[in-house]
């Protein structure tokens, strides 16, 4: 190559070369679906959310890797307790081909019926697979995938916390949604059947009803509630738990949230670490893992939770055997 060839060569490079590198394509930002239950969508927002779910959802993407705004960024709707808004905020987000959709509870059969393409990782189900989001743990065989939380399983167990907690004959009252007989129901009168313990289940087809429930059970001498999860009570917990310690009820729940606005006790799934746990799945979808082969996992962690103040506003004394087990106890 003679030196005036070489030197063309060069300036050819040197004119090509940038012109490739601007011609990269650009990092695809994923975007990231979130339906949230009881939050609005102003706690849901941005790298640094105000709600601690969400906050959860996002450091665990950042553990894996993601920076938020580089790698990803949300599409967050929250119904804020307006259970009601849940189709029309599925379908909002199916419109926006979001990448993949984290949500879990009761705002989980409205994505069922919307988006049958999208992925969804269910941040926490009560019981996926009788719910029919999925046809097994192991193999879902379909776009739903994420967490259980064997709420019907861990039924028998606050049963036996209840009745650890106020012990004797008087009855255990039981609110179950009464549209549908849930399992967690009949489990409660199994476990009950096979210790000889006396329950009065009380359905409740809706918020007007909750009132009417707490006088049947105080005109019974119920010793104690259990509430079986579900969407009509979880949106009411605040009155219910004001009912109950109008009744000077003990009460036992499966969520915290019940116990951090006044209730008594509570023993279930950690629902902030469910999304946590969301962006591991998250993370297999973005990589290209298939939904219907991504097992559902049981949740790992579970917590009881007491609180003292409540238990002093209706004269009861927390057993030492279970304050001593307790994840957490609220003065």
């Amino acid at each position: 190559m003679d030196r005036r060839t070489f030197v063309g060569s060069l300036a050819l490079t040197t004119v090509v070369l940038p012109y490739h590198a601007s011609a990269q394509p650009a990092r695809k930002v994923y975007r990231i679906g979130l339906l949230g239950s009881l939050l609005p969508t102003a706690d849901m927002v941005g790298p640094e959310p105000r709600n601690p779910a969400v906050v959860a959802f996002i450091k665990g993407l950042r553990e894996l890797g993601y920076v938020y705004g580089e790698h990803f960024v949300t599409e967050p709707r929250g119904a804020d307790g307006r259970f009601e808004r849940f189709p029309a905020l599925a379908a909002e987000l199916s419109r926006l081909k979001v990448d993949v959709i984290v949500s879990a509870g009761p705002a989980l059969p409205a994505l069922k019926q919307a988006i049958s393409t999208i992925p969804v990782v269910m941040a926490g189900a009560g019981d996926p697979v009788r719910q029919g989001f999925a046809k097994g743990l192991a193999h879902p065989d379909g776009n739903f995938t994420g967490l259980s939380f064997q709420l019907t399983e861990t039924t028998a167990k606050r049963l036996e916390l209840v009745k650890e907690l106020v012990p004797g004959e008087a009855p255990v009252a039981i609110f179950w949604e009464a549209r549908d007989r849930p399992l967690s129901l009949q489990v409660a009168e199994s476990a009950a059947r096979a210790r000889g313990w006396k329950l009065l289940p009380l359905g409740i087809r809706d918020p007007g009803e909750i009132e009417r429930a707490f006088r049947t059970a105080t005109a019974a001498r119920a010793g104690a509630l259990l509430v079986v999860p579900h969407a009509v009570f979880d949106r009411n917990a605040p009155r219910i738990v004001e009912l109950a310690t109008k009744s000077r009820l003990p009460a036992v729940y499966a969520f915290r949230t019940y116990v951090e606005v006044g209730g008594l006790m509570s023993y279930g799934p950690d629902t902030v670490n469910g999304w946590r746990r969301a962006a591991f799945f998250v993370d297999k979808i973005l990589k290209g893992a298939r939904v219907a082969d991504l097992p559902i996992e049981q949740s790992a962690k579970y917590e009881l939770v007491i609180n003292l103040r409540a238990a002093r506003s209706i004269g009861l004394t927390i057993p030492a055997a279970i304050l001593a087990r307790a994840d957490e106890v609220m003065q």
